[in-house]
């Protein structure tokens, strides 16, 4: 009989296809069992001969992670659509193919993206403490007044499928959307109802900037002091990708200049932020712990796909869902 494979799972996943790994006795599971993610001496350690790694993007996956398990080792499968914790080239050089979790979740973070432009435009967050803290004395003109998002202008940097499900939701809403993307997306632009602008101009005339852009060695601090500049006064940025797309101290400026007017965040620089963030004690800013793919099914499918990339990995089949570079040999 065939030894089973050895896996090590970074935490205990959701989904059907989970469920029937656990059941499987051609798998033999290493599975994390709490909710905060392995130590990075943890990961080492239980990484070490494993035949197929399932982590997710708490994981820094690297050369030390990939000397640690050993040359057996032959599917990396990350349960989300981002791999900027995963030395994807190391992976690749070694022949080793990496699985991502693309798809399922864009109409999902495209909903929290909106969310968040609501709640900050509207100041939801902020007048429910209102409320709860028994603020709430009586009614006046101008008692918790935000700004208008129906007939206001959308920024959406980045236009891959997320950007183009968070542009299409802007068409209920009366508003006017532009858009940038590092390639150009013309066709994709027009079926949304969407402009094609460049970076500075989509940063200028919008009232709501929504980052939706994988984070690469391009992108890190794309949203800095100079982006700042050109927004409005009143604009609100909103990002759901990733946090170290904005220069988060020269967001944190910003707004304690009021060169902005607010903004929503999904993501932050550094996961959790520190409780001593000057975020954290801005009315204008709803900080949210990286929820934007959170209902129950979008994770469930999620998981199932890395279940998925990670049996045809063993397999020595082609995954589902690859990131993988091609290396020349």
């Amino acid at each position: 009989m065939t030894a089973p494979y050895r896996v090590f799972v970074t935490r205990v996943l959701p989904g059907n296809g989970f469920a029937e790994l656990l059941e499987d006795p051609a798998f033999d599971l290493d599975v994390w069992p709490v909710d905060f993610p392995p130590t990075r001496d943890e990961l080492l350690e239980h990484v070490v001969g494993v035949d197929a790694l399932v982590c997710l993007i708490t994981d820094t996956i690297d050369s030390a992670v990939l000397n640690a398990a050993g040359e057996q080792l032959k599917v990396v499968s990350q349960m989300a659509v981002g791999v900027d914790n995963v030395d994807v080239a190391a992976c690749s050089a070694r022949g080793i193919p990496v699985g991502n979790t693309p798809g399922v979740l864009t109409e999902t973070t495209a909903d929290m993206a909106w969310a968040l432009i609501l709640s900050s435009a509207r100041r939801v967050v902020e007048a429910a403490e209102y409320v709860k803290d028994g603020e709430w004395k009586t009614w006046t003109p101008t008692q918790m007044a935000g700004v208008d998002v129906f007939g206001s202008t959308l920024g959406v940097v980045g236009f891959g499928a997320i950007g183009q499900a968070i542009a299409r939701r802007a068409q209920g809403f009366g508003m006017r959307v532009l858009c940038w993307n590092r390639t150009p997306r013309p066709e994709e632009a027009a079926a949304v109802g969407a402009e094609q602008c460049g970076f500075d101009d989509v940063l200028s005339q919008s009232d709501f900037v929504c980052v939706s852009i994988a984070l690469t060695d391009d992108t890190r601090q794309l949203i800095d002091a100079r982006a700042f500049e050109l927004m409005k006064p009143g604009a609100i940025l909103v990002n759901t990708a990733r946090g170290p797309i904005v220069d988060e101290a020269a967001l944190v400026s910003a707004l304690e200049a009021g060169q902005i007017g607010g903004a929503g965040l999904d993501v932050t620089a550094i996961e959790p932020l520190a409780m001593d963030s000057p975020l954290l004690t801005m009315r204008n800013v709803v900080v949210l712990p990286h929820i934007g793919s959170a209902s129950l099914a979008t994770r469930g499918k999620m998981a199932d796909i890395a279940v998925a990339n990670l049996r045809a990995g063993l397999a020595g089949e082609p995954l589902p869902h690859s990131v993988s570079l091609a290396v020349d040999g």
